[in-house]
């Protein structure tokens, strides 16, 4: 019981780890600037992201997962005044310093038990069911969801009444090159010794390249799709069934998001850095026309996010999932 917590407050709650303050929010806009400026990202559907009451996000994860992220969840907060906590595959906190960083912004162990806590105290929640998996892709897998047989954010949606916000991104996966995949990497002579140090011999990181081994600065481009409200399973976490077809409904949401925005770079004459800086250069800008949709950003005079309040409604539906 008692008051939602304020902003920053939830830091206490060793569950739910660090909220991130005004300050860690501006020491993040700072760091992204240089790579945002290079990147020029683009939001399409912004205005679908609720501003009244927490959220689960659900999307695709691109090629080695940190290169558009945090641009994503930043450029949500400047646009929305949302703060979204994601859950990180656990082994980025084995990972000193990487760990730290990453908890400093807001980043939790992706274990059910915190997703449970999260929303509890009414956190909004980003989540990739691919993992790890969808970050390491194999040749040919560009753009691929792979979740496997993963339904848990489904059951956990359902559970506590949360819409999921379908999102798409697209950009981050022309950024390398795949030289090599795992599957190659597995059969060369140095597979068995890969394996034996992997902790998931199915997720070995390729080798790629860039330009040389940084990466291309791409744009990128975020569509954000229509609120799916979860009440329809109301009462059905436990039943397979139900989570499997909201799974397939998240899914078929982010996949047309996509080919919406694979369509979108394709006719944006400024999807190239040369053709940016030449538009900058010129005085037609960075942006084409009806390429960037989406509500304007945040007014200044709520540049800290307030945590939407959360409706009393049936918080703990079907139980844990």
């Amino acid at each position: 019981g008692g008051r939602r917590p304020g902003y920053g407050t939830v830091s206490d709650t060793p569950s739910v780890g660090h909220r991130p303050t005004p300050q860690d929010l501006a020491v993040a806009r700072v760091l992204l600037e240089p790579w945002r400026l290079l990147t020029s990202p683009v939001f399409q559907g912004d205005e679908h992201v609720p501003t009244d009451r927490p959220f689960l996000l659900v999307g695709n994860h691109t090629l080695m997962g940190v290169l558009d992220v945090p641009l994503m969840v930043l450029g949500l907060h400047e646009r929305r005044g949302v703060v979204v906590r994601a859950l990180g595959d656990h082994l980025h906190f084995q990972v000193p310093l990487w760990r730290d960083l990453l908890m400093r912004f807001g980043t939790v162990d992706g274990t059910r038990e915190t997703c449970e806590a999260l929303m509890r105290a009414g956190e909004s929640i980003l989540v990739f069911p691919g993992g790890g998996r969808e970050v390491f892709k194999h040749k040919g897998e560009r753009y691929h969801l792979i979740w496997k047989n993963r339904t848990g954010f489904a059951a956990m949606a359902i559970t506590h009444g949360y819409p999921i916000v379908p999102f798409a991104a697209v950009g981050a996966e022309e950024c390398y090159d795949i030289l090599v995949d795992s599957d190659e990497l597995r059969g060369s002579a140095i597979g068995p010794v890969l394996e034996w140090l992997s902790p998931r011999p199915d997720e070995i990181p390729p080798v790629v390249a860039g330009i040389g081994p940084l990466p291309r600065p791409q744009r990128f481009y975020f569509r954000f799709g229509k609120p799916i409200e979860t009440r329809r399973w109301e009462g059905r976490a436990h039943s397979q069934d139900a989570c499997l077809e909201l799974r397939a409904e998240v899914a078929r949401a982010i996949e047309r998001g996509i080919a919406a925005l694979r369509r979108t770079r394709r006719d944006d004459p400024f999807a190239t850095l040369g053709a940016r800086i030449v538009g900058g250069l010129t005085g037609r800008g960075g942006t084409a026309r009806g390429v960037t949709r989406g509500a304007p950003r945040a007014k200044k005079a709520s540049a800290v996010a307030k945590k939407p309040a959360r409706k009393k409604a049936p918080a703990r539906r079907g139980g844990p999932a």
